[in-house]
């Protein structure tokens, strides 16, 4: 955020380190999350259902510490609301660390690692739409998961324009969030910025609990989809022609062996 207090400070291992890790949980989400996409079409795969587990568990866990850094900007709002924003110190680490793409633009470490955080939580949101798609019913996780992905794409692009805003020389960044930068620094533009990226990832986050919530609840017909105790539609076709001609049904006609010849 503009003016982001306690971003000062030279870049340690560990904060280079920390970034690097983070960037690659969301490249090897957005890997599975790929790969889930091919390998969910035609047959049923039953190692994509263990993927799609694996890419919810890693989205869950990284929206808890995502949404934690929105809860602490807003309480040290709280107690500081004309002050600079503020971040903790994990998360400036980390913002210091993606930072040194650009070390002239002391605020494009912060916009990279919030983009993220985002797009590892919307990955995660992908995987709960995923792992339903070959349900025999409508869920209610699947309902839950699809709001969700469509608004956390929104809230995505929204962090996609604010960090391109500044990796293209913007004195500030421009997005919804900061009133297409027409919000000047201070005050005003801290407290509208905090609440705004708080409430939208507070919604967020109640869709993807509320998803999961259904999801286990589900979770036996989710799993019986891949475990073939839900046969496609190409399957039960076959199975009701094998059926039909066990018992002696034709196209030609609806019983072939014994005939009334012989009757008057």
């Amino acid at each position: 955020m503009d003016g982001m207090s306690g971003m000062g400070g030279g870049v340690s291992s560990w904060d280079t380190l920390g970034a690097l890790l983070l960037t690659g949980w969301a490249v090897v989400m957005w890997g599975a999350v790929v790969v889930l996409a091919f390998g969910s079409r035609g047959r049923v795969r039953p190692w994509t259902y263990k993927t799609a587990v694996a890419v919810i568990g890693l989205g869950v866990i990284g929206q808890v510490g995502h949404f934690q850094e929105h809860v602490a900007q807003v309480g040290y709002w709280v107690a500081h609301p004309y002050s600079p924003a503020w971040m903790t110190p994990w998360g400036t680490g980390l913002a210091r660390g993606m930072g040194q793409v650009d070390p002239a633009k002391p605020t494009l470490g912060m916009e990279i690692l919030h983009l993220v955080g985002n797009f590892i939580f919307l990955a995660g949101l992908v995987g709960v739409a995923q792992i339903t798609r070959r349900a025999a019913r409508d869920l209610r996780s699947r309902k839950w998961a699809r709001m969700g992905v469509w608004m956390q794409t929104v809230h995505g692009l929204e962090h996609v324009a604010l960090t391109l805003s500044i990796a293209f020389g913007a004195s500030r960044a421009i997005g919804l969030s900061t009133w297409f930068g027409l919000i000047e620094p201070g005050p005003a533009l801290v407290t509208y910025r905090v609440w705004w990226h708080f409430v939208a990832n507070l919604i967020g986050t109640v869709i993807l609990v509320v998803a999961v919530y259904h999801l286990w609840k589900e979770r036996r017909a989710v799993r019986a989809a891949y475990e073939g105790l839900v046969p496609d539609a190409c399957e039960t076709v076959e199975a009701v022609a094998g059926a039909a001609g066990a018992l002696g049904v034709s196209e030609e006609g609806p019983v072939s062996g014994t005939t009334l010849a012989g009757r008057s």
